[in-house]
């Protein structure tokens, strides 16, 4: 009998963070067997960030599963139309349709986050310790420090940079799973709700600030697990 597939996890980032965000998931993963990768990308442009992914798509088997945190569910939206995706996992993310910017979802659903940034050298930056409450506010102290001090800024209009098309929209193709951050001050739970319900996901709802895993690494393992398996069996 040959081994059941493992699908491979591919996991984007967002904003204010990098690859390593996704620490705590990723060995629980790769000991059940699945090839895992986070993509490392640049922040500088949509375009550019959503190629980083599909480089990726490269470096590890087929078929993928990606999994997009917060911006990170912009760049999986577009890099997911890709055909060795078969599925989709949004934590506490965006998700733009065709004609859609980052920045409008935002706008249509202000949260604390963007009272504390500051924008310098053509970069938003994330101030302590306020944003960083706003951003990560149920880590112990120490961690939220540590999440500050690694924090990587993006372009200042990376959120203005969304050219989708309808053809480029991952989740009309492909299954989506989500979680919905319910203490979320930097993407508004309700946008997460909205675009959730959108997009047609499973979905459930955890009591987490945005940084969803890290606070609950567990529920996010889980989460990929029921997409890995769900998404093969839609591919079957």
């Amino acid at each position: 009998m040959s081994k059941p597939i493992k699908p491979s996890i591919v996991f984007c980032h967002g904003i204010w963070a990098d690859g390593s965000c996704f620490s705590k998931v990723i060995p629980a993963l790769q000991a059940e067997g699945h090839e895992v990768m986070a993509v490392q990308y640049g922040l500088d442009t949509y375009t550019e960030d959503v190629a980083a992914i599909k480089r990726t798509l490269g470096r590890v088997s087929s078929p993928a599963i990606l999994v997009g945190h917060s911006y990170g569910g912009a760049t999986i939206t577009a890099a997911g139309t890709d055909d060795r995706v078969i599925g989709l996992v949004y934590l506490a993310a965006v998700a733009p349709d065709a004609g859609e910017t980052v920045q409008g979802q935002l706008n249509n659903y202000p949260t604390d986050v963007f009272k504390n940034i500051a924008v310098a050298d053509g970069r938003v930056w994330l101030l302590a310790p306020e944003g960083t409450k706003c951003f990560a506010g149920d880590l112990p102290e120490q961690e939220q420090k540590v999440v500050w001090a690694t924090h990587y800024a993006p372009a200042a209009d990376l959120f203005e940079q969304q050219k989708l098309k309808p053809n480029d929209i991952a989740w009309k193709s492909k299954p989506s799973w989500y979680i919905v951050a319910k203490n979320d001050r930097t993407v508004h739970p309700d946008l997460q709700r909205f675009v959730a319900k959108r997009m047609g996901a499973t979905t459930v709802e955890a009591n987490s600030s945005h940084v969803i895993m890290l606070s609950q690494p567990d529920l996010v393992v889980d989460m990929i697990r029921k997409a890995a398996s769900g998404a093969l069996s839609k591919a079957a």
